[in-house]
C-alpha cells in the first residue's frame, strides 16, 4: 500500500517536473519565434518604407514635370491670346480712324449743303416777295377790270356767275346726252367678249327677298270623332306626336281637319304622313305613334334621296357629292312665296343653261350653278345665317368650283357679281321667280310696291305725274317741258332707273318710260 502510494507520488512529482520543464521550454521557444517574427517584420517595414520613399520621389518628379508643362502651355496660350487682342485692338483703331475720317468728310459735306440751303432759302424768300408783289398787282388789275366790266355790262359779279353757270349747265346737259347716246352706240359695236358681259349685265335683276313661307299642313279626318282619338286620354297621344316629331298640332273647330305647324318642312312632312297612317290604321297609342313616325321618317328620307337624284339626272349633271344630292332633295319640301324651291332650282338651272348657250359659255357649269344657287334653303331652319351664306359654306365644303361659289354668293346681290356666270344665275333666278303664278304675293305688299315706285319717280325735279302700270312692270312718267329739255330726258330716265334699282326690291325688270310733250293751244273766234 505504501509502495503504491510512493510510486504514485513519484509519478506525480515526475509529471510535475516534466510539466514545469515543458512550460519553461515552451516559453523559450515562443520567445525565439516571436523574436524571429519581429526581425522579419522590421525588415519588411524597412523595405516598404524605402519603396514608398522611392515612389514618392518619383511621383514628385512627375508632378514637377507636369506643372512645368502646364505653366508652359498656359504661358503660350496667354501670349497667343494677347497677340490676338492686340491685333483686334489694332483693327478697331484702324476702323475708328476710318470712321472719324468719314464723319469729318460728311460733316464738311453737311456744312456745304447747309450753306447751299441757306443760299436757296434766301433766293426763295426773294422770289416769294416778288411773287407776292405780282399777286398784289394782278389783284389790282382784276379789280379794275371787274369794275370796268360791271360798268359796261350793268351786271354784278354774282349775276354774271349765275348766267355763266346756267350756260355751263345747259352745255353740260347737251354734252352728257350726246355722250350717253355715243356710249350706247359704241356698246353695240364692241367685240363678242364685251357683248357677253353687256347682255348678261342688261338682263340681270335681283329678285325679291324671301320673307314668308308656308309653315302649316292640313290633315283631313274621316270624322270629328277622330280628333278625340288623336288627342287621347288626358292628351297623351297628341303629346307623344308633338314630342317625337317636333311639330305643333292645332286642333280647333275646323270640321274634319287638324293643322300641323312647324317651320321645318321635313319634320312637318314626317308628322303629316304619320298622322295619315295612324288614321288609316286606327290604332293610336304612344307605342304605335313612335313606330309609325320612324317608318314615315324613313319614307321621307327615301323621297328626299330620290328627288335629288331625279333632278340631277334630268339636268345631266355629273360628279355631285352624294350628300349634296341628298341636301338638294330636301328642297322638295321647301317653299318660298308658295313656290317649290326644288322646282325653282330646276327652272333656274334650265334657264341658266339656255342663256349660257346663247352667250357661248359653259352650259354644264351654268346648269350646275343654277341648281345649287338656293341649296342653303335646305338647311336654313337648322343653321344660323342667310340661305346665301349657308349655300356658300355648303358649296365650299363639297369642293365646288370657285365660280359656282361666287354665283351662289352673288345671286341676291350680297356681293358684287364679277363673272358672266354670276350674272346669268341672277337673271335666271329673277325670270323663274317672276314667271306668272310662280309666286304668291299678298295684296298689301303689292300695293306698297306700286306706291313706292310712283313715289320714287315723283321725287325728281320736273316730274308732273307718274303712273305704275302692268302690275308694276312699267312706270310712265310725264315731265314738264319747261324744266326738262330733250337733252336731259335720257339723264332723268337713267337717274330714275338707278334709284329704283337701289331702293326697291322687285321680281324681273321694270320699264321706265319718260314722256315729254309740248303743246300750243289757240282758239279761233
Amino acid at each position: 500500500m505504501n509502495e503504491n502510494l510512493i510510486i504514485i507520488l513519484v509519478g506525480i512529482g515526475a509529471a510535475f517536473a516534466f510539466g514545469v520543464a515543458g512550460f519553461f521550454f515552451g516559453i523559450a521557444h515562443r520567445r525565439r519565434v516571436a523574436e524571429a517574427r519581429i526581425g522579419s517584420a522590421e525588415d519588411e517595414a524597412k523595405r516598404i518604407l524605402n519603396s514608398s520613399i522611392k515612389s514618392a520621389e518619383q511621383r514628385r518628379k512627375e508632378v514637377v514635370l507636369e506643372a512645368k508643362d502646364e505653366i508652359f502651355r498656359m504661358r503660350t496660350e496667354s501670349e497667343n491670346e494677347l497677340k490676338e487682342r492686340r491685333n483686334e485692338l489694332s483693327k478697331r483703331e484702324t476702323r475708328i480712324t476710318q470712321r472719324e475720317e468719314s464723319l469729318d468728310k460728311k460733316q464738311e459735306q453737311l456744312e456745304r449743303d447747309s450753306q447751299s440751303i441757306i443760299d436757296r432759302r434766301k433766293n426763295l424768300d426773294e422770289r416769294a416777295e416778288s411773287i407776292e408783289q405780282l399777286k398784289k398787282e394782278v389783284e389790282e388789275i382784276k379789280q379794275s377790270e371787274q369794275a370796268v366790266l360791271e360798268s359796261v355790262s350793268n351786271l354784278t359779279q354774282s349775276q354774271a356767275k349765275e348766267i355763266l353757270l346756267a350756260q355751263v349747265d345747259n352745255d353740260l346737259d347737251h354734252e352728257k346726252a350726246i355722250r350717253i347716246k355715243a356710249y350706247e352706240q359704241n356698246l353695240h359695236d364692241e367685240s363678242e367678249l364685251l357683248a357677253q358681259d353687256i347682255i348678261s349685265t342688261a338682263i340681270a335683276r335681283t329678285a325679291a327677298d324671301h320673307s314668308s313661307e308656308v309653315t302649316v299642313s292640313v290633315v283631313s279626318l274621316p270624322n270629328d270623332d277622330m280628333k278625340g282619338r288623336i288627342i287621347g286620354r288626358e292628351g297623351r297621344n297628341i303629346r307623344a306626336i308633338e314630342t317625337i316629331t317636333g311639330v305643333d298640332l292645332i286642333i280647333d273647330d275646323t270640321p274634319e281637319a287638324i293643322t300641323v305647324s312647324c317651320f321645318d318642312p321635313i319634320r312637318r312632312e314626317v308628322a303629316r304622313r304619320s298622322i295619315e297612317k295612324l288614321i288609316s290604321d286606327g290604332r293610336i297609342h304612344p307605342a304605335r305613334i313612335e313606330e309609325t313616325v320612324e317608318k314615315s321618317r324613313k319614307e321621307v328620307d327615301q323621297t328626299i334621296r330620290r328627288e335629288g337624284e331625279r333632278v340631277v339626272l334630268d339636268l345631266g349633271i355629273h360628279g355631285i357629292h352624294p350628300d349634296l344630292v341628298k341636301i338638294l332633295g330636301r328642297l322638295h319640301y321647301r317653299t318660298s312665296y308658295g313656290q317649290n324651291v326644288l322646282n325653282h332650282s330646276f327652272e333656274v338651272a334650265v334657264l341658266s343653261g339656255i342663256i349660257a348657250a346663247e352667250l357661248n359659255l359653259d352650259v354644264k357649269m351654268a346648269r350646275r350653278a343654277g341648281l345649287l344657287h338656293d341649296i342653303g334653303k335646305a338647311l336654313d331652319h337648322e343653321i344660323e345665317g342667310s340661305h346665301v351664306q349657308i349655300g356658300v359654306d355648303i358649296a365650299k365644303r363639297y369642293k365646288e368650283n370657285t365660280e359656282i361659289v361666287h354665283a351662289i354668293e352673288a345671286h341676291h346681290g350680297d356681293v358684287d357679281a364679277t363673272t358672266p356666270l354670276a350674272y346669268i344665275i341672277m337673271a335666271a333666278d329673277a325670270i323663274s321667280a317672276a314667271r306668272p303664278g310662280a309666286r304668291s304675293e299678298n295684296l298689301e305688299n303689292y300695293i306698297k310696291r306700286l306706291e313706292k315706285l310712283e313715289e320714287i319717280a315723283n321725287g325728281f325735279d320736273g316730274v308732273d305725274h307718274s303712273f305704275a302700270v302692268q302690275a308694276g312692270r312699267e312706270i310712265r312718267i310725264l315731265v314738264s317741258p319747261d324744266v326738262v329739255s330733250d337733252d336731259r330726258l335720257a339723264i332723268v330716265a337713267r337717274d330714275i332707273v338707278k334709284r329704283i334699282e337701289d331702293e326697291l326690291n322687285y321680281p324681273g325688270q321694270i320699264k321706265v318710260n319718260v314722256i315729254r310733250e309740248s303743246r300750243a293751244i289757240e282758239y279761233a273766234k
